[in-house]
Formats: C-alpha cells, structure tokens, sequence
C-alpha cells in the first residue's frame, strides 16, 4: 500500500503521531483523517504485578502520554 502511495497510484493509513516522518519517507501528503480507525498495543508480562521500574515507567507513559490526548 505504500509503495503504491509513493508512486501516486493508490492511499494508505498511517498514524498521525507519526504523519510527519511518513510524509517525509514517501514523499506524500496528507488527504484526510479519521477517528474511525483505533490501533491496539498489548504488553505481555509474565507478572502479574510489574515491578521493574523501567517497565512500570513505560507502561505509565504509554497509558498517560501517548494514549490519553
């Protein structure tokens, strides 16, 4: 879907925090938006609780910055 998005002949998706870095690798513009489409992102843990911090600071930016706004 890219390749034929780069080439001018079809469209693709993409998410918009990362528009700008796809605009620039393909060369393309943006024709429109949706709020239609949701993106799922699962973290598989072996624990029950998370306990190592670099983890646990992860999940909690994942939870709070990216998928709050």
């Amino acid at each position: 879907m890219k390749a034929f998005g780069q080439a001018g002949v079809g469209i693709f998706s993409a998410p918009t925090v990362i528009e700008k870095e796809v605009q620039q690798q393909y060369n393309v513009e943006i024709i429109g938006r949706t709020e239609e489409i949701r993106e799922s992102f699962y973290a598989i843990s072996a624990e029950r609780k998370l306990k190592h911090p670099a983890v646990v600071a992860v999940c909690h930016a994942a939870r709070h910055d990216i998928f709050s706004g």
